[in-house]
């Protein structure tokens, strides 16, 4: 039997704290519930910790080394872990969770403190731990969630803000999760289809760049003990080969010193349009990333207004899920001009940056007030097209991959056998 201090949340929703025996935090929290107490968090309190940690000390001083206490190593590595998870999945399950509790009746505060209890992203417990005592002080939920824009984007905190104010706080989580659950699908789509030409294009070039440093400068030494004439392509990659392994360093710099530079130009205000207008223009990838642009429009555009956000404030809030400088520029444009009047699809429709199929459906929408199903379906729609090119490109890439290693590696040979060959017969 331990002793524990915790801290916890009462029927009423107020934060409770004191001490209270049991074998684990396990029987902690039956403890309180029986108390109608909701654990938030619980310590043992060890009766020998100070003596325990002036041993540490002690130890620690006589090995004349530096020691790290386990809490201390558990904080660095819950540290390295935070910065390496993205918070895009688990606000998504956070987000369906909370909806399934809020729509059976649970009370917001009690809904809080039992997804807290439950959260394994370090930065969203704590994140969701001050909303809820934010909320337990009076504070509305989106206020709240507005405190943390890193966990939870505009679109996020509009939604749930609209949510409140129409009280339909639990249909809009709903929502609200069925579409960052989409989102995210879509995007990991995207990465896992690109993640293994990635791998293989790194491999192409570590192959590459180790046949040059360590192989070719071996057999350039035995063309230079018979001192005949190389064949031009022979001479080139001798040539390019002595660059790297002498200025490897150099070229690491200079790369560098270009990634600095594009990166630079790249946040600027003209060099992220320029940019974005480029993406555009790729073949293949370029209708790609439109077509991505596109389902993240209508998708989030028909979220908002199911979820009674105003339309302009919609527009406003939509043009940041994107991602594209341009397509960004149409979006501010059309919400002009439909401040003067005009309607959403025919400033869609002069830029010329959507297909005609989306803005005659938007008009149908907006003309037969089913302006909310006709967005889904449009995303719909796209996000079938986007499933369909993915696989098509995932297919293509892999074998252009294979084909470009392939022809790398055989031009290296044949730069190196031709001469060996030609040496060969010239000595018979």
């Amino acid at each position: 039997m331990g002793h524990f201090a915790y801290t916890g949340v009462d029927a009423k929703g107020k934060t409770v704290r004191g001490t209270v025996d049991a074998d684990d935090v396990k029987g902690v929290r039956q403890s309180l519930r029986r108390q109608g107490i909701f654990l938030d968090e619980a310590k043992p309190l060890a009766q020998g910790a100070t003596d325990a940690r002036a041993r540490a000390v002690a130890s620690a001083a006589a090995g004349g080394g530096l020691a790290v206490s386990a809490p201390g190593l558990l904080k660095i590595l819950n540290g390295l872990k935070r910065l390496a998870s993205s918070p895009g999945q688990a606000v998504a399950l956070s987000t369906r969770q909370l909806a399934t509790l809020v729509k059976a009746g649970i009370p917001l505060v009690e809904s809080l403190t039992a997804l807290i209890e439950q959260l394994e992203h370090e930065e969203l417990r704590e994140a969701y731990r001050e909303v809820r005592d934010r909320v337990n002080e009076g504070t509305g939920f989106a206020a709240a969630l507005a405190q943390h824009p890193r966990m939870f984007p505009g679109l996020y905190i509009s939604m749930v803000a609209a949510g409140e104010a129409s009280g339909t706080l639990e249909a809009v989580l709903v929502r609200l999760a069925d579409f960052m659950e989409g989102q995210v699908k879509l995007k990991g789509k995207i990465v896992g289809a690109l993640a293994y030409p990635a791998f293989m294009a790194l491999m192409g070039v570590g192959i590459v760049g180790m046949m040059m440093v360590v192989v070719v400068p071996k057999v350039s030494a035995i063309f230079d003990d018979f001192r005949q004439a190389l064949p031009w392509y022979t001479a080139l990659l001798i040539a390019v080969s002595n660059i790297v392994a002498k200025w490897w360093w150099a070229l690491i710099l200079l790369a560098g010193l270009a990634g600095y530079l594009f990166s630079r130009w790249q946040r600027t205000p003209e060099g992220a349009y320029r940019w974005d207008a480029f993406r555009l223009r790729v073949p293949v990838f370029g209708e790609l990333t439109r077509m991505v642009a596109i389902s993240r429009f209508t998708r989030t555009l028909a979220t908002l207004l199911s979820s009674g956000v105003p339309l302009l404030k919609a527009m406003d809030i939509v043009k940041n899920v994107m991602e594209n400088r341009v397509l960004e520029a149409v979006i501010t444009e059309a919400t002009v001009s439909i401040k003067e009047g005009e309607s959403i699809a025919e400033p869609l429709k002069r830029s010329g940056r959507f297909p005609p199929m989306v803005t005659q459906m938007i008009s149908v929408g907006e003309r037969s007030g089913e302006l909310e199903s006709m967005l889904e379906a449009v995303a719909s729609s796209y996000d079938n097209a986007i499933d369909a090119r993915v696989s098509v490109l995932t297919s293509l890439l892999e074998p252009v991959m294979i084909v470009v290693m392939g022809s790398t590696s055989g031009g290296i040979a044949f730069a190196i056998l031709m001469p060996l060959l030609q040496l060969n017969e010239f000595a018979n």
